[in-house]
């Protein structure tokens, strides 16, 4: 049978609070220098190349804690907020915060995870589900999401971004939630207090592309690759010249928002859009590094139109292991019956209950049919 291959570890990118220090793990290929500047003085502290491949810069500065505010000095005059950021005060473009995630007292130890397949999931936009449009104010409506019969909320995408008002699927600051909704701790009071009334939590994650504004990861290291291209233009660079970097930082990402803020699970945006021709598949490797999360069963959920299989076929089946996908045919079906739409892709779906039991017993209506719309 052979050994089980030991899980890969990844680092984690950015700033650690350490007793009475703070540590700094930054992933700048695309520099020979990186300096710390503090906010407060101006006072430039270099940090040390890690003198391998992996592009990254290292130091440890004495004396700093949670709270103080960064940018950092590149060696071609720029300077920028931490792409690895936990928190930007002050929008995308501001000064980076240290954050120290273990300050949060956690209240759900009692809390028994969540079971996919009896999930009511809820998706939830936090700017307009409450009046106030931030984490606090999502959790003031808890109980009546669980006397609606709920039992996960689905936050669409938080990772920071240009502006007041956003869908989310733009990213700017990967790791950093979004200030226009609060602070770091308060969505770690949405997520204990959901967990107190028996709900999940789910994050909406983008790892398809990045946005147009504030996304200062782009110009860090390889992270687009010609090689394939996307609606928003080069995709991802998973797969060619300097990929293993990039791969790790987006799995650390995933790593970092399950098990800093007690997620349970993440829905991976448009997976139809993440192009990777290497041996192991960016998605069946995320998949591996989340299963090895120790607590809780976490779940990925991809949404993806191309009824493909192998996302949610087992890995033992040469599968990607993927939880769950979006049952894009049976939303298609329902408009078609209901709504009469035509248009696009609407027009391959019969408006037929007998083609909408069909689906929802197995899941997909295309199944190897061919398609008029997508020929």
């Amino acid at each position: 049978m052979g050994g089980t291959r030991k899980a890969r570890q990844y680092p984690e990118f950015g700033a650690r609070v350490e007793p009475g220090a703070v540590s700094f793990r930054l992933w700048q290929p695309a520099s020979c220098g990186v300096a710390v500047v503090l906010e407060r003085d101006g006072s430039e502290h270099p940090l040390v190349a890690s003198g391998d491949e992996s592009g990254l810069f290292v130091g440890r500065l004495e004396g700093l804690g949670a709270g103080e505010r960064y940018w950092l000095q590149l060696d071609d005059g720029r300077r920028i907020p931490d792409p690895t950021s936990r928190f930007q005060p002050e929008g995308v473009h501001g000064p980076s915060e240290v954050i120290d995630a273990r300050r949060y007292r956690w209240g759900d130890s009692g809390y028994r995870g969540l079971s996919l397949g009896e999930a009511v999931i809820y998706e939830l936009h936090l700017g307009t589900f409450s009046e106030e449009g931030t984490y606090l104010g999502a959790a003031a409506h808890l109980d009546a999401l669980v006397d609606l019969g709920v039992t996960a909320l689905e936050l669409m995408p938080i990772a920071d971004f240009p502006g007041r008002w956003n869908w989310g699927y733009d990213p700017g600051a990967l790791w950093a939630p979004c200030r226009a909704y609060g602070r770091p701790d308060e969505l770690r009071q949405l997520v204990d207090e959901a967990h107190r009334r028996g709900l999940a939590v789910l994050l909406d994650v983008v790892y398809n592309h990045l946005g147009p504004d504030g996304a200062y990861l782009a110009g860090c290291g390889p992270c687009f690759s010609e090689r394939h291209t996307t609606a928003w233009g080069a995709a991802i660079n998973f797969d060619g010249a300097g990929a293993r970097g990039v791969r790790d930082l987006f799995i650390a990402n995933a790593l970092y928002w399950l098990r800093d803020f007690h997620l349970d699970g993440l829905r991976l945006d448009a997976t139809f859009a993440i192009h990777d021709e290497s041996p192991q598949h960016f998605l069946a490797e995320l998949v591996e590094a989340v299963v090895a999360l120790p607590g809780p069963r976490r779940y990925l959920i991809a949404e993806d139109n191309r009824n493909l299989a192998r996302l949610a076929r087992s890995r033992g089946e040469g599968g990607y292991g993927i939880d769950g996908v979006w049952a894009d045919d049976f939303h298609h079906l329902v408009r078609r019956i209901i709504a009469g739409d035509r248009h696009g892709y609407f027009q391959d779906y019969p408006p037929s209950t007998a083609a909408l039991a069909l689906t929802i017993d197995r899941g997909w209506y295309f199944t190897g049919q061919h398609s008029s719309y997508h020929g």
